[in-house]
């Protein structure tokens, strides 16, 4: 596994730990369906967060939110759609991102709740 995998699903460990400690129930980690995967779902009170996590280290530039592409909000939508359906959940539904960067060795954890909407 390349260096930047084990990264990413370090992310996912860090913002898993992150949103259990914020109260969150999470229901399922790594969600395929088709070409999508979900990194986290989540529930916290009536609300289900289908959660992107974007992990980066320090030497990034750009805003790590705005790396999420229309695909991918597509794919997103799509596959929480089908989850949503098959489980027959009848609760409100958000997307979030939550990113990581990394900054030696310290993470900083950003949780951006409705971070986009499905249409």
């Amino acid at each position: 596994m390349g260096v930047h995998n084990e990264f990413g699903k370090e992310g996912e460990e860090i913002a898993t730990a992150y949103l259990v400690n914020k109260g969150y129930l999470i229901l399922c980690r790594n969600y395929r369906y088709l070409k999508a995967e979900i990194d986290i779902i989540a529930q916290k009170g009536n609300t289900i967060a289908i959660i992107e996590v974007k992990s980066r280290s320090s030497v990034y530039f750009e805003n790590i939110a705005e790396t999420v592409s229309k695909k991918k909000i597509g794919l997103l939508v799509t596959a929480a759609d089908y989850y949503i359906n098959i489980n027959e959940i009848e609760r409100e539904v958000r997307f979030d991102i939550i990113t990581i960067l990394k900054k030696k060795d310290k993470f900083l954890i950003e949780h951006l709740e409705d971070a986009f909407y499905h249409f």
